[in-house]
């Protein structure tokens, strides 16, 4: 089974790539997804006990843990290394799963993929690009965000630039929907032809 590592910097269209892929009917596993299950039950303890007062009904609330976390590195430090090795138990999980299933082709779609040493075991890595100021635009029309925001985001993450040159492939998603469906289906193709 092929492990793809899916990344990109924030804004540049990761969840609607990885959505393609599994509707090439690759397995996908969302980090973030599962961050936010985690949250809900299986962290919350743990994310309490360091930051009290950050969860809610046994739940953490994310607007309370951001404030607490976005601009301290060191705080936010301490929530990674409570989430990460669970996010990790949990992708090893469904990479059992999918080679159990005898999939061919396995997607890991993990935002900060390089930031945090998680391609261990990906074959191939597909990074989802597209020209700065489309980001920008994409980032600032979400709800709730601002360009403080913006920038701390940017500061934690590896400069495009440099992911675009440790990929395999590349995606350009400021070209559309069905330019990025053909590129997704071209990897698929590529990879599996060398089966």
């Amino acid at each position: 089974m092929i492990v793809l590592g899916l990344t990109g910097s924030v804004g540049m269209g990761k969840s609607a790539t990885a959505k393609m892929f599994a509707e090439e009917g690759v397995p996908v596993f969302d980090a973030d997804a599962e961050v936010h299950r985690l949250y809900e039950g299986k962290a919350a303890a743990a994310i309490e006990a360091v930051f009290p007062g950050v969860t809610k009904e046994g739940r953490v609330d994310r607007k309370l843990l951001s404030a607490r976390v976005v601009g301290d590195g060191e705080a936010l430090m301490r929530l990674e290394s409570i989430v990460h090795p669970l996010v990790r138990e949990a992708r090893r999980e469904f990479l059992a799963r999918a080679r159990a299933s005898s999939a061919k082709v396995a997607l890991v779609d993990i935002p900060l993929l390089f930031e945090t040493n998680g391609d261990e075991g990906i074959d191939k890595i597909v990074v989802v690009s597209a020209p700065p100021e489309v980001q920008k635009k994409r980032v600032l029309a979400r709800e709730g965000m601002t360009e403080e925001k913006f920038n701390a985001i940017l500061a934690r993450q590896m400069p495009d630039s440099e992911k675009r040159k440790r990929a395999d492939f590349v995606i350009d998603t400021s070209r559309g929907f069905a330019a990025t469906r053909e590129d997704v289906r071209a990897i698929l193709r590529e990879l599996l032809g060398a089966e």
